[in-house]
C-alpha cells in the first residue's frame, strides 16, 4: 500500500479512468443491440446475426469495464491518491466520498448484474441492471462531473488537473 502522498494521479491511474469512463459512456448511450436482443429473446424468437452482435459487443464492453475497474483499484492500492481538497466544505467532501465510493460500488455492480443476466439468464439481474442501476448510475456521474466543474471554476482548485494533465 502506497505511504508516501502524491500530488496527482499517474498516467495509467489517468488512462484507466478516462478509458473505463469512454466505455461506461458507450455502454450507456449505445445499449441499443442488447435491448434488441433482449426483446427478441422474451418473444421466444430467434435473435438476428446483428442483434446477437451488437449484444455480444455491448457484454465485452462490460466485461473490460470490470476488468479495468479490478486493474484500477489495485494501482490505486499500489499507488495511493492525492489528498482531498482542504477548501471544500467538510459537508461536501462528506458527498464527494460518497459519490466515489458510489461510482466504484456502480462500476463492478453493472457489469456484475449485466453478466448473470446475459451468461446466466438471471432475469433479476437483468432488471435491476438496466431499469435501476443504470440511473442511479448516471445520477453519479451527474454528480461527479458537476463536482470536478465545481472545483474547476468555483473554487479554482487542482482537482481537475490531477485526473487530466497529472500536475
Amino acid at each position: 500500500m502506497q505511504s508516501t502522498p502524491v500530488d496527482a494521479y499517474s498516467l495509467p491511474q489517468r488512462l484507466l479512468h478516462w478509458g473505463v469512463a469512454l466505455l461506461i459512456f458507450f455502454n450507456l448511450l449505445f445499449p441499443d443491440g442488447m435491448n434488441e436482443w433482449h426483446r427478441a429473446m422474451r418473444r421466444g424468437a430467434i435473435a438476428s446475426p446483428d442483434q446477437l452482435s451488437a449484444a455480444n459487443i455491448h457484454a465485452y464492453v462490460g466485461i473490460a469495464i470490470l476488468a479495468l475497474a479490478i486493474v484500477r483499484v489495485c494501482l490505486r492500492l499500489v499507488q495511493g491518491a492525492p489528498p482531498v481538497v482542504s477548501q471544500e466544505p467538510a459537508i461536501l467532501r462528506l458527498v464527494a466520498k460518497v459519490v466515489h465510493i458510489g461510482l466504484y460500488a456502480f462500476i463492478f455492480a453493472m457489469p456484475v448484474t449485466g453478466i448473470a443476466a446475459y451468461y446466466f439468464g438471471v432475469d433479476p439481474a437483468g432488471s435491476l441492471h438496466a431499469d435501476v442501476l443504470k440511473v442511479v448510475l448516471w445520477a453519479l456521474i451527474a454528480a461527479h462531473v458537476a463536482g470536478a466543474l465545481v472545483h474547476q471554476f468555483y473554487w479554482k482548485s487542482n482537482v481537475l488537473r490531477r485526473m487530466t494533465i497529472g500536475r
